[in-house]
């Protein structure tokens, strides 16, 4: 573990601000040390005796649509549970029928770095009836997320400009100066942020979700967590086995590799992100009349393109640019919705060739984008224990740039972003990590867990669902042949899969595979099929907005 040697340096713009965004207080007990390994088990107590931590006490009031919001203290740093706090911001929907309803349900985004309350209120509606006839929805933001005193280390402004420079193309020396950009997002995170840092790791979520839960009554946990949420409910179960009642993680990590072992998680990543682009690359060349891109060469197109946007980028409505590494960006999330969004980027990548800055895949990160990308990264950093080595460092990040030619050269030798950008920050990492989980993952014990892995899944790939359900000591998993990024809403074999699992504990059968997935339409969709968020066309330029597809 990293020690500190010195406490942040507090510039005075910076300290200002943060100061009121960090609403961490003094509890009025004395902090007790906490006994044991970080991986045992705390079975915290209503009333805070014997050094165990007290259980929020919730206040709700109405927050509009139905919603009621509250607020919730929780330990800064599980080590000293009676110490300092952190407040979270929560939010539910109860059930219409109180008298009917078997508990509440967590809903848990993905990310990290996407906010919980927003989830919960942006996909409610689309919850199939019998879950939210069944359960109260409960969701928060996590530590250091959104409304949760959020983590800064980058202002908006040095966002955009590391942005503006980075290229969709790197040049041969790309490497030195991508390190020296992450070790300056490094320091600025303790600079800006440092009292926050080392206690916003998976392992203090996961102890926090068990404080929420006894705070709102329930004997076990009912959890969905999609994507990044998997691994916060796979730490969860790893915690608490026996307070498992239903977990359902769709697109899970592989967690030893996550935690323990985050090259061998990285590659496949990068391998997965470029396979898909890769197939819908060869989709489009087989189909040119629907796609619209390349002139029957749209590989080489794209490889023109990135190049050309770099040489040259596009003007964008609000006085930005957009170039090569734009355009990478975009299409690393995009690729997320599957098949049904192919014909929408072979246009944009169109309008792209043509200079038309309405393109969808030309709009540059927003500050939405950065309040997103922080934590992603600072979480990141604090979950994985990355070698130090810098020589292995070089050779990791350079070959993954060589093994996915199409997106991977922008992503290992951008600025600190998203997943494929971390390395380079985390392996020289100059904080503590003092609430991250190393294991064991095996919830021994445990009620089945039901995970969810779709085989085309450019974000968290399908070996990682595959991996995590063995790794459990009662896991069960369902496999979504699809492209796209998860599979809840976006299968109606997987929701009625995972709707019945969680509404009345019934595990699907082992080898159960859905192979439900909406195939590209014969032309640019104008509003949403079923099946699909197509979050760019139906919400507009979103910056991971996490939305859930609709089938009802």
């Amino acid at each position: 573990m990293t020690k500190q040697a010195h406490g942040p340096r507090r510039s005075g713009t910076r300290a200002r601000r943060r100061l009121p965004r960090l609403r961490i207080v003094i509890a009025a007990a004395v902090s007790f040390a906490l006994a044991g390994t970080a991986a045992q088990v705390m079975a915290a107590e209503p009333d805070g005796s014997d050094g165990q931590p007290p259980v929020p006490s919730l206040s709700w009031s109405d927050c509009q649509g139905g919603f009621e919001c509250a607020n919730a203290d929780v330990p800064l740093d599980y080590r000293a549970p009676q110490g300092k706090t952190i407040t979270l911001a929560v939010i539910r929907k109860k059930a219409p029928g109180q008298a009917k309803k078997k508990g509440t349900l967590f809903l848990q985004p993905g990310g990290p770095g996407n906010s919980g309350v927003d989830f919960v209120r942006n996909n409610y509606a689309d919850l199939p009836a019998a879950m939210r006839d069944s359960f109260d929805v409960f969701g928060y933001d996590v530590r250091g997320v959104g409304r949760s005193s959020a983590v800064t280390c980058w202002d908006d402004q040095t966002y955009t400009q590391a942005i503006r420079a980075a290229k969709g193309v790197p040049g041969p020396d790309a490497y030195e100066p991508a390190v020296r950009q992450a070790a300056a997002f490094g320091q600025a995170c303790l600079d800006n942020a440092g009292d926050l840092v080392p206690y916003v790791g998976t392992e203090y979520v996961a102890r926090d979700i068990d404080l929420l839960r006894q705070a709102l009554g329930e004997n076990q946990l009912t959890y969905y967590g999609r994507s990044f949420g998997s691994y916060i409910g796979t730490v969860y179960a790893a915690l608490f086995p026996e307070r498992v009642r239903a977990l359902a993680l769709d697109g899970a990590y592989d967690p030893e590799h996550y935690a323990n072992r985050p090259y061998a998680y990285d590659r496949p990543q990068y391998l997965a992100l470029d396979g898909a682009m890769s197939r819908f690359l060869d989709w489009c060349k087989a189909d040119q009349d629907t796609c619209g891109f390349g002139d029957g060469d749209p590989r080489g197109a794209f490889e023109k393109l990135k190049a050309d946007l770099d040489a040259n980028p596009v003007p964008t409505a609000n006085g930005g640019q957009a170039n090569g590494y734009t355009l990478v960006y975009r299409l690393t999330f995009n690729l997320n919705e599957g098949k049904v969004i192919w014909p929408s980027l072979g246009q944009a990548l169109r309008k792209a060739q043509q200079r038309d800055n309405t393109s969808f895949l030309l709009r540059p990160p927003s500050a939405a984008s950065y309040d997103f990308l922080n934590p992603n990264v600072v979480v990141e950093c604090v979950d994985k224990a990355y070698p130090s080595d810098p020589a292995l460092l070089k050779r990791q990040v350079t070959t993954n740039a060589k093994l996915a030619p199409l997106l991977g050269p922008a992503l290992a030798y951008g600025p600190p972003l998203y997943d494929h950008q971390h390395a380079t920050t985390c392996a020289q990492w100059p904080g503590e990590r003092v609430s991250r989980y190393d294991g064991s993952f095996r919830a021994k014990g445990s009620a089945p867990i039901l995970v969810l892995g779709t085989t085309g899944d450019p974000d968290t790939p399908y070996r990682d669902a595959v991996a995590l359900s063995r790794q459990l000591d009662n896991g069960r998993l369902l496999t979504f042949k699809a492209e796209g990024h998860t599979a809840f809403g976006r299968s109606a074999c997987a929701t009625d899969a995972v709707t019945s699992y969680l509404v009345d504990l019934k595990v699907p059968a082992r080898g159960t595979t859905c192979a439900d997935e909406t195939q590209p339409p014969s032309a640019t969709p104008k509003v949403a099929p079923p099946g699909t968020t197509l979050g760019e066309l139906r919400n507009g330029v979103n910056d991971r907005l996490d939305r859930l597809g609709s089938l009802r």
